[in-house]
């Protein structure tokens, strides 16, 4: 049997596992507990490893089974549980995609208001051409992963005669990006507001995302003008980024919440993972 917590960040929800405990199973485990029908279900699973010296670093599994950078969302679980289990009130967690800095601002119960540190966006405008679509204008972003950023206007959230999910699943795995890549589809509301829908790479559709957030923030911020400070509402909940400058870390705040622990029977030791590639 191996040990788990299950924990959700406006519905993202994530399995925490110790890292000790995969077996080099880091694959084949995210693919049999992810699966919503059949066991736990989620989005993914953070691995976490107790390095020499106190220090906690993060391996993230998506659903499919493939290896991330880091997720935002993720990482404020885990930091949730940290507070939960050992107290702590602000942690940082090494990721394939950077150290994110997690700090507890509030509690209500085994829901944590956290912020975090993000990381410096890279924002550039961009138009890629995909087959049977044509030119899709947009933003690359990197805020630790890579991400394809879309304006769009149609209160559905689709573009180019797609539905929101059809054209995401086509950009995410697009051979123009060569690990592929998180797609976000984002309505201005205001200068202070916007809305999003979220393409996931490894997982599709999912109701939230923290990397998403700010990614998407971060774009209309520095495309579109809007204010330094920027509400972002997924079908999951709103988000709250602070950016105040182009060439500075942006600050995440957000919930996540514990949901439960348990037990899942191991996954066979033979069925061990390959070399894990970075996704960067």
């Amino acid at each position: 049997m191996i040990d788990f917590v299950k924990a959700h960040a406006c519905g993202n929800d994530f399995l925490i596992l110790d890292a000790a405990l995969a077996g080099g199973a880091h694959a084949a485990l995210a693919q049999r507990l992810c699966s919503r029908n059949t066991s736990v279900g989620a989005d993914g699973i953070e691995f976490l490893e107790r390095r020499v010296g106190g220090e906690f670093y993060l391996r993230l599994f998506n659903a499919d089974g493939s290896e991330a950078e880091l997720s935002g969302n993720g990482t404020r679980c885990v930091a949730a549980w940290l507070a939960e289990s050992e107290g702590l009130k602000q942690v940082a967690l090494g990721t394939l995609g950077g150290v994110r800095t997690c700090r507890v601002i509030g509690r209500a119960g085994a829901s944590y208001l956290i912020e975090s540190e993000m990381g410096v966006p890279q924002v550039a405008a961009r138009t890629i051409e995909i087959p049977g679509v044509g030119a899709v204008a947009g933003a690359v972003v990197n805020v630790g992963n890579p991400h394809f950023v879309l304006f769009v206007e149609r209160e559905d959230f689709g573009a180019y005669g797609l539905s929101w999910q059809e054209l995401g699943a086509k950009i995410a795995t697009s051979p123009l990006f060569a690990h592929g890549t998180n797609v976000e589809f984002v309505q201005v509301r205001s200068k202070d507001e916007i809305a999003f829908r979220i393409y996931e790479r490894g997982c599709g559709p999912t109701t939230s995302s923290g990397t998403g957030t700010c990614a998407s923030t971060s774009a209309s911020m520095a495309l579109r003008g809007t204010a330094r400070e920027l509400t972002a509402i997924a079908e999951g909940g709103a988000q709250r980024t602070v950016w105040p400058a182009n060439d500075a870390v942006m600050r995440l705040t957000g919930p996540a919440e514990i949901v439960c622990q348990g037990k899942a029977f191991q996954v066979n030791a033979a069925v061990a993972d390959k070399p894990a590639v970075v996704l960067l």
